[in-house]
């Protein structure tokens, strides 16, 4: 997969992850728990060995449940700006996790990246699930925008399951 033209014309790269990309995305992961870590009243130290305690078993989740993703560093620039990690398996694809650094969050480079996967399911004549943390609204109102319906009650009590089918209806 290569960045869409869009993202490509900003200076925004996709390439495979390496083993020298997991002190990055350690800090990418810490990012997305960095409201959460704010009202917990640990000292820093105890906050970022919680936090990469975490990080790693969910690294290895993904590589034991999802191994035959494409595991994606998005770069801007030459830089880390986040990962897109996509499975492209029948019958549907799976967004197993995408997630950019705060400073580049809400430009676009999210919904273009997922506007193109939904090009390439389409072309395959396959749909596209996820799953949206329940308390991140930003994020599930643009999956909503790109078409994706809530398909059933959260899993876990955390996460919404939410489909999107090329012909738009619902399923």
């Amino acid at each position: 997969m290569t960045a869409p033209a869009r993202l490509a014309e900003r200076g925004f790269s996709l390439r495979w992850l390496r083993a020298d990309d997991l002190p990055w995305l350690r800090d990418l992961y810490a990012t997305t728990r960095a409201e959460e870590m704010a009202t917990v009243p640990w000292p820093a130290p105890a906050k970022r060995q919680f936090l990469d305690q975490q990080f790693a078993l969910q690294h290895r989740h993904y590589l034991a449940h999802y191994g035959d993703t494409d595991f994606l560093a998005i770069e801007r620039k030459g830089r880390p700006a986040g990962r897109y990690y996509l499975q492209r398996s029948a019958p549907d694809h799976l967004i197993v996790d995408i997630c950019l650094f705060p400073a580049l969050r809400g430009q676009g480079a999210g919904e273009a990246l997922i506007r193109q996967s939904q090009a390439d399911a389409a072309a395959l004549g396959r749909g596209m699930h996820l799953h949206v943390l329940q308390a991140n609204p930003g994020a599930r109102r643009l999956y909503e925008r790109l078409g994706f319906v809530v398909t059933g009650p959260a899993l876990h009590g955390t996460h919404l399951p939410m489909h999107w089918t090329p012909d738009g209806a619902a399923s």
